[in-house]
Parts: C-alpha cells; sequence; structure tokens
C-alpha cells in the first residue's frame, strides 16, 4: 500500500517579551515610551476618557523631562540596559535551544515590538508559539498585558498556529537558583545584618480585582502559595522571597519583602505594602546597618534595578544612619539563567 504522506515538522516559535524602553534618552523618545506605556489600561485602570486626556495631556509632559534625565544616568555604549540583555538572552537561548527552535524577541512598549518579532516567527512559518513574558510574577499590568497584545495580533492573522503562554515562573528552580547563585557571590564578600526583596508595586486594586472568588485579604493569605492565590501578584512575590531565603539559608527575621515604584502621590490609592523606601529608612534606628537588596520582579537590569534600588534606596539608607546596601545584579544573561530560560521552554 502507498504511504500516506505526513507534513513536515517545522520549527517551534518562541517569543521572549520584556516591558519596554525608550528607543533614546531623549525627552521626545521618552515622551513617545510613556504615553505608550501609561495609557495601556492594563497599567491604568481607568476609563478611557479619563485615561488619555489625563497622562497624554498632564503627566506624562510633566514627567519625561525628569525621566529622560534618568535614563540618560543609565544608557551605556550598547543603549538601554533592558535592550541589550534582552537581545544577549535571546541570541544565548537560540545557540541553546538549536535549529529546531526560532527564537525571537520583542518588548512590549516601543522597539523591537511585540508585532515585528511575531512576525518574524509567522515569516519562518514555526509550527507553534512558546511566549514566555520575563516577568517571574504575573501580573495583569505586565504578563497580562503581554498576552493581550499577543492574541490582538495573532487574532487579525487568517491563520493562527497553536500558542502557549509561560505566565509564571515565581517559584521555578532555575529562575531561584540563578538569583541565590547571585546572592551568594555578594554575600560571601561582605556580612549583611540584613536581606531586603524588592519587588515592583501595583495598587491593591489591581490584586482584589484578580482575586479568586474573594480569596485574597492582602494579608496572611499570602503566607501559602496555592491553587486560590497562584496568580495573585503579591503571594507569589512571598512565595518568590520564601523560595530565596531557603536558598540563602535566611531564617524569617533576616529578610523583608517590600515593594517600591509606587504613583501613589499622583493616583492617590493604596499601592502594595510595605513600601520600600519607608521600610529602609527604618532599619539603622533598629540596628540594621548592612542590607543586601534583591529586585526579584526584574531579570533584567533597568531604571528600577540599577537606578532605584541601586542608587537611591542606598542614598536613603545612608542618610537614615546606614552603613552599606548593595544591589544583588539582576539575571541578565548570566550563563545559570539562560539555561533556567531553555529549559523552561522545553518544558513547555
Amino acid at each position: 500500500m502507498p504511504s500516506t504522506p505526513t507534513a513536515s515538522k517545522g520549527r517551534i516559535g518562541v517569543l521572549l517579551v520584556n516591558l519596554g524602553t525608550p528607543d533614546s534618552p531623549q525627552t521626545s523618545d521618552v515622551r513617545r515610551y510613556l504615553n505608550e506605556f501609561l495609557t495601556d489600561g492594563r497599567v491604568i485602570d481607568m476609563p478611557a476618557a479619563v485615561r488619555y486626556p489625563l497622562f497624554q495631556g498632564l503627566i506624562v509632559p510633566l514627567r519625561a523631562p525628569k525621566s529622560a534625565k534618568i535614563y540618560q544616568q543609565l544608557w551605556t555604549e550598547r543603549g538601554s540596559p533592558l535592550l541589550y540583555h534582552g537581545l544577549d538572552l535571546q541570541k544565548l537561548v537560540q545557540e541553546q535551544l538549536g535549529k529546531d527552535y526560532l527564537v525571537a524577541f520583542g518588548m512590549r512598549y516601543q522597539n523591537p515590538s511585540i508585532e515585528s518579532a511575531l512576525q518574524q516567527l509567522r515569516d519562518a512559518a514555526v509550527e507553534r508559539i512558546i511566549v514566555l513574558p520575563l516577568f517571574p510574577q504575573y501580573a495583569a499590568a505586565s504578563t497580562g498585558s503581554v498576552q493581550e497584545k499577543v492574541m490582538e495580533l495573532v487574532s487579525k492573522w487568517w491563520v493562527v498556529p497553536s500558542i502557549s503562554f509561560i505566565s509564571t515562573f515565581v517559584d521555578d528552580p532555575g529562575f531561584i537558583g540563578s538569583f541565590a547563585t547571585l546572592g551568594k557571590a555578594e554575600m560571601a564578600k561582605h556580612e549583611y545584618d540584613h536581606v531586603v526583596f524588592s519587588y515592583h508595586g501595583i495598587p491593591e486594586r489591581h490584586v482584589l480585582k484578580g482575586s479568586h472568588k474573594g480569596y485574597c485579604k492582602l494579608g496572611n493569605c499570602c503566607n501559602n502559595y496555592n491553587k486560590n492565590n497562584r496568580y495573585c501578584y503579591r503571594a507569589q512575590c512571598f512565595e518568590t522571597s520564601r523560595q530565596l531565603a531557603q536558598a540563602l539559608g535566611l531564617a524569617p527575621e533576616r529578610y523583608t519583602t517590600s515593594f517600591q515604584s509606587r504613583l501613589q502621590s499622583r493616583l492617590r490609592d493604596p499601592w502594595l505594602q510595605p513600601y520600600t523606601d519607608e521600610v529602609l529608612k527604618e532599619m539603622p534606628a533598629k540596628g540594621i546597618k548592612n542590607v543586601l537588596a534583591f529586585s526579584p520582579a526584574f531579570v533584567a537590569d533597568c531604571l528600577e534595578t540599577t537606578i532605584e534600588v541601586g542608587e537611591e534606596f542606598k542614598e536613603m539608607f545612608e542618610e537614615a544612619g546606614g552603613s552599606h546596601w548593595q544591589l544583588v545584579p539582576s539575571l541578565n544573561s548570566n550563563p545559570e539563567w539562560v539555561q533556567a530560560v531553555t529549559n523552561m521552554i522545553r518544558r513547555n
């Protein structure tokens, strides 16, 4: 009997996505980036009729020149760290996965865009696509926004391949191990009284809106990570802290979980607490003079890690009487992290 013809197996497409960065540290490019970022309905969950005039007409024009000065401090000869670390990760993961995969990289806001990265995979006629937003903890304003954008774009394709999302890797052994390795390297250089795990903050209402059947109470419900809070951003942050503390051999009293980068002063509603900037100012008076800080919500160095945690918080801590504040570098394209990303993709 004649054999039945079968279609040749195509490559698997991989889309790595990070948040975004201005094309340059100039005010005009920073304004363009902030306009796209802060008018995303998943980031600022206000009605569009309020969101656009408020942010495009008032907040962004005021904020862009100040942010541009900070980006100028962050910029290197290679450009934005968030971008070049992402491109390095893409290249190294591609090398690890080999010819059966095609790895693309995109940004949720600005360039390279998610659309251009998806088009690259589409042009290659990949068999299916695995999307990995590079945010360890799921939040509607980060991972959820990436997922929404991907689905919006592919919904316009006439032929849509199978698509899967890696929505969270909060407790992935490779992720935890990679950060623990970097932390241990810093701990070997200096003796620390305390460790701070500082995560990007979000409004409390974002957590409550996503709560499974009202499970989340913004309290002790985050002491355990389970099926009811597995997509609760707050619960995931506390779980990452517990996992990292265990890997580092830290007792509960030797570390603190806190949240940074809030916009509370303008939106006038509570964000996740405790706030890192307030916590660190109280530490020296309690005898905590040497602190090691992690930013486990980020996998690449950026403004929120290098500038906010590494420089601004250091200055605050020292002004409050602290002696030594040290930021653990982000994962960037560290070989252990490259392997962790590769393993996550292969498992999915």
